[in-house]
């Protein structure tokens, strides 16, 4: 019993694939993805606090650091399945923190549970640091599913991924997600890698942009 154990499971995050059964032209890990939304997450609440939001560092890096952390116990599943319906989503996270739980008091030193167990909750919540994550864990499939689409990659859940990313991103009430799409995703679009998917159509169409009345 230890924190050794806490340690050497991180490895198991290398293992995980993303969006698994699908051909891709790249493949990304759990662990690759979770630094990532670090990343976005960090850069996402300095643009809230240009806005004069206050943000709690603290927790919003244990949160976005942590947040797949339960998929060492139940592997990735898929973004459509997961999200099928509010109840197999809810048993789904139920399940999760289940296992998570048990690792924790089976695992980790009395001293250090309460930490771990704050430190490996689910932390989307209505907080200003819980709705960040949601942004920056929808921004990574964005991003993973573009560049599929870029490359000329057909399946089907890769549109989906795409759309229903940007659906989830502009509905939540944040200065960053101004930003993101007023900025970062005009950028995104207009890249001049040819792809035989029409992306901006696909925007477009997520975000309710009719351009022919603009035309």
């Amino acid at each position: 019993m230890g924190i050794h154990y806490y340690f050497r499971s991180l490895n198991e995050l290398e293992r995980i694939i993303r969006c698994p059964g699908k051909f891709k032209f790249e493949e990304h890990s759990v662990a690759a993805h979770s630094w990532k939304v670090v990343q976005y997450a960090k850069t996402l609440a300095d643009i809230e606090e240009r806005n004069g939001v206050t943000i709690n560092w603290k927790k919003l890096y244990e949160i976005t650091s942590s947040h797949d952390y339960g998929e060492i116990f139940i592997g990735d599943i898929k973004t459509p399945v997961k999200h099928s319906s509010p109840e197999l989503r809810k048993l789904i996270q139920q399940v999760e923190e289940g296992m998570v739980y048990h690792f924790i008091e089976e695992h980790i030193p009395d001293e250090f549970k309460a930490i771990f167990h704050n430190q490996l909750r689910e932390g989307k919540d209505d907080s200003v640091e819980g709705l960040i994550l949601e942004v920056a864990d929808k921004m990574d499939q964005v991003y993973e599913a573009f560049a599929e689409l870029q490359r000329g990659n057909t399946e089907k859940e890769f549109v989906k991924m795409y759309r229903d990313a940007l659906v989830k991103i502009k509905n939540i009430k944040l200065h960053c997600v101004d930003y993101f799409l007023n900025h970062i995703l005009p950028d995104m679009v207009n890249d001049e890698i040819v792809s035989t998917v029409d992306i901006r159509r696909i925007t477009d169409e997520a975000l309710g942009i009719d351009r022919s009345q603009s035309a």
